[in-house]
């Protein structure tokens, strides 16, 4: 689960960019599935929950692709200083 806020004004071209994303990550081995949140209180934070079959399919995504991934974002795309944070979980039950 990452999370991240942008400067506001500029959320509405982030919600338009993962609506129209291009979907690199999803043929990535292990890759399931990912959900893009964002809280009503704080419209121009983020939340990106992927699933994934086991942490080292993350991992070997997360060193080869990050950047190529993140290169469709919108230019000029800010973020508060010292929003960005990464936490894994484990999937405890159903």
């Amino acid at each position: 689960m990452s999370r991240f806020r942008v400067i506001a004004g500029q959320e509405g071209m982030v919600r338009e960019a993962f609506r129209q994303r291009p979907r690199l990550v999803d043929a990535h081995p292990g890759f399931i599935r990912l959900e893009v949140l964002t809280p009503d209180q704080r419209t121009n934070e983020f939340w990106l929950i992927t699933f994934w079959r086991d942490r080292e399919s993350f991992e070997r995504w997360h060193a080869d692709h990050l950047r190529e991934s993140h290169a469709w974002m919108p230019r000029g795309l800010k973020l508060e200083p010292g929003s960005r944070s990464l936490t894994y979980m484990e999937l405890v039950a159903e």
